[in-house]
């Protein structure tokens, strides 16, 4: 799922959220692809969110989300060919990223030690 309000990491294959990196969708996914995925995966997400479901429902719904997901390519199988290990779900000061993020984080809070 591309996102413009959390960074993604130089090679596009994750984005991160509070620390931890999370897997982007395939760009390689055609547009009206990525679309009726996405839609797939939203009614799915808005069905387990009705309070008063089912256990039943609730856990079709949970497996809609899953096959959306997998289908994007943020779960399953990676969708790079380059043999690169899969890090998704890490926390990125514990991946090959953790450099990358922590030179981004300083550019974006920068610390003014001359008014110390």
């Amino acid at each position: 799922m591309a996102t413009g309000q959390f960074p993604h990491t130089p090679d596009g294959r994750y984005f991160v959220v509070r620390g931890r990196l999370w897997r982007a969708s395939d760009p390689h996914l055609p547009a009206a692809e990525r679309a009726r995925l996405v839609a797939e995966l939203m009614r799915a997400r808005s069905a387990l969110r009705r309070k008063n479901a089912e256990p039943q429902a609730r856990a079709s719904a949970r497996r809609q989300v899953h096959a959306a997901k997998v289908a994007l390519g943020e779960r399953g199988s990676v969708w790079w060919t380059d043999g690169a290990p899969d890090f998704n779900r890490h926390l990125v000061k514990n991946t090959p990223y953790r450099a990358w993020f922590e030179a981004l984080t300083k550019m974006a809070n920068p610390k003014n030690l001359s008014a110390v």
